[in-house]
């Protein structure tokens, strides 16, 4: 009787250390909450997005709330950037296609510079994810 009582003592103990332990690595994968202020613009390409450019931050893609009625207006968001664990395959022709199609036939001299990039081409730019959890009206107005 008593090796029972200690053995199931035991295994509530063992239990409850897990448990925490669980509590304690999910509160560390939370999102920590951060605040932008910008002013929300509306993406011309892709109808229903919306960005925010912040001075601090930067600019960020939005989801999480309808924002359309805050376009060109100047507010303040509170929320977390979205960090996505999956694998991303991006491809294309290097250095770019045109360079590709000539193999070889283009000078060295323009090939070389076409390869060293810097300047940045006509293809689409992902910005990182901002969930918004509330938004609220800021002073100030938007160019």
């Amino acid at each position: 009787m008593r090796g029972l009582a200690f053995a199931l003592g035991l295994t509530l103990i063992a239990t409850l250390a897990i448990d925490a332990q669980q509590k304690k690595e999910s509160a560390k994968d939370l999102p920590k909450t951060i605040s932008l202020s910008g002013c929300v613009t509306a993406d011309e390409k892709t109808p229903g997005q919306f960005t925010v450019d912040d001075a601090k931050e930067g600019k960020y893609r939005l989801t999480g709330l309808k924002l359309r009625d805050y376009v060109g207006q100047r507010v303040q968001l509170a929320g977390a950037i979205v960090e996505t664990k999956r694998m991303t395959i991006k491809g294309g022709l290097y250095p770019n296609p045109n360079v590709a199609a000539q193999a070889g036939a283009m000078d060295p001299a323009r090939a070389a510079v076409a390869s060293a990039g810097g300047a940045a081409g006509p293809g689409t730019v992902e910005l990182p994810e901002f969930k918004v959890r509330s938004v609220r009206p800021a002073s100030g107005s938007c160019p």
